[in-house]
C-alpha cells in the first residue's frame, strides 16, 4: 500500500450520457482526481475535511464529522436466539446483540450524483409548526460506514462541488487533512443533532443479498388533533455473490405501539425495480413512515428475481421506530430553505 499512495489516482467516472435505443454504448472517460492513501484500520476515526472515494458506490465525497452507530447484523447468529420459530413475527422479538461501528456525514460531489445508484439527499426533516405539511430534504449528503471509505489527498483547493463545501469548510495547507472545519458546521451539527444523529444500523443477508437499514426520527406533528410521529429509513441493498437479481416487490409489515398492523404491498421500490449485479451490485433509497404513536417497528421482504425467471425473498431485518426529544428550532434555518 506504500507504493500505491505515491501512484497517481485515475477515477473511472460514470456515464456521462443515456443509453442508447441498443441499450448497450455508454460513454465514459478517465479524470485524474488525487493520491490515494491507506484506509485507517477500524477504530481510528477519519477527521473532518478527508477526501475519499466510495468504495461501492464510487463518487467522491469529503467527510464531515463521525457517528458511534450501533450496527445489529442478524447474520451473526445470537446465542439466545429461539430456533423454533422463523416467521416474519417471531423475528422481531429476536434478541441481536449490537456493536459499535464506525459510521461518517459526508458531503457528496454534486458531479457525481446524477450518476451513482443511490439517492442523495440522505437527510431530510418536517418543516416548522406553522408549515407541518412541509418536508424538507438536503441534497447530496450520505451516511457512509468506515470500510467504504478509500481517503485520497489532492493539491485543489476546492475539490468538491457542493452548495455547502465553502459554508461548512475552509483550505488550511498546514493541517492533515487539509481542510477544517468553519464555526458554521459546528453551529450546524449541534442545532440539527436530532435530525442528524445516526444511531442504530440493522443489516440481514438473504442469499447473498445483504440488506441495510438505517432509521431516524424526524419529528411529530398535530395533524385532526392527532400526534403523528414521523421517521425516514434508508435502505441499501448489495449483492454479494454471482448471480444477477433483480427486485421486484416489496412487502411491509408496519406494527404502531398504539395496537395497529400495517402492511404495505408494492411493485419495486421509489419507482425502481433495480438490477443487482456483480458490475453494479448496490442500490441505496430512502422513504419515510408515520405512525400515531411515539414508537412501533417495521420488517419485510424483497421479492428478488433470478435471470432465469425464478424467484426468492429476501429478508428486510426488522428494526424499531423510537422517537425523541424535539428541539423546536427549524433545522432549515442556516440554509435558508
Amino acid at each position: 500500500m506504500a507504493t500505491l499512495a505515491r501512484k497517481v489516482l485515475l477515477r473511472l467516472l460514470f456515464p456521462v450520457s443515456q443509453r442508447s435505443a441498443c441499450n448497450r454504448c455508454l460513454s465514459t472517460r478517465l479524470a485524474e482526481v488525487g493520491l490515494l492513501e491507506k484506509p485507517r484500520e477500524h477504530g481510528k476515526s477519519y477527521e473532518t475535511g478527508q477526501l475519499f472515494l466510495h468504495k461501492i458506490f464510487g463518487y467522491r465525497g469529503i467527510v464531515l464529522f463521525p457517528w458511534v452507530a450501533r450496527v445489529y447484523d442478524r447474520d451473526v447468529a445470537s446465542k439466545t436466539e429461539d430456533r423454533s420459530h422463523d416467521d416474519q413475527t417471531t423475528s422481531v422479538g429476536k434478541e441481536v446483540k449490537g456493536r459499535n461501528h464506525l459510521y461518517y456525514q459526508v458531503l457528496i460531489d454534486a458531479r457525481d450524483c446524477p450518476h451513482i445508484r443511490a439517492q442523495t439527499e440522505a437527510v431530510t426533516f418536517l418543516g416548522n409548526q406553522e408549515n407541518s405539511r412541509a418536508l424538507y430534504a438536503i441534497p447530496g449528503l450520505d451516511y457512509v460506514a468506515h470500510e467504504d471509505l478509500l481517503p485520497y489527498s489532492t493539491e485543489e483547493k476546492s475539490p468538491i462541488q457542493h452548495e455547502l463545501f465553502d459554508k461548512f469548510l475552509m483550505h488550511d495547507p498546514e493541517s492533515s487533512p487539509p481542510f477544517m472545519a468553519r464555526e458554521t458546521l459546528r453551529a450546524w451539527q449541534e442545532k440539527n443533532h436530532p435530525w442528524l444523529q445516526l444511531s442504530d444500523v440493522h443489516r440481514e443477508t438473504t442469499d447473498s443479498i445483504r440488506i441495510t437499514v438505517i432509521p431516524f426520527y424526524m419529528g411529530c406533528r398535530e395533524a385532526q388533533q392527532t400526534n403523528v410521529y414521523w421517521w425516514r429509513y434508508c435502505v441499501r441493498l448489495e449483492n454479494t455473490g454471482e448471480e444477477t437479481v433483480q427486485l421486484r416487490e416489496r412487502h411491509w409489515r408496519i406494527f404502531s405501539l398504539s395496537g395497529t398492523l400495517e402492511t404495505v404491498r408494492g411493485r419495486g421500490v421509489v419507482g425502481q425495480e433495480p438490477i443487482l449485479s456483480r458490475e453494479q451490485p448496490a442500490f441505496q433509497y430512502s422513504s419515510h413512515v408515520s405512525l400515531q404513536a411515539p414508537s412501533g417497528h417495521m420488517w419485510g421482504t424483497y421479492k428478488m428475481e433470478r435471470r432465469d425467471g425464478t424467484s426468492f425473498d429476501c429478508k428486510i431485518p426488522p428494526f424499531s421506530l423510537e422517537s425523541k426529544s424535539e428541539d423546536n428550532n427549524s433545522p432549515q434555518g442556516f440554509l435558508g430553505r
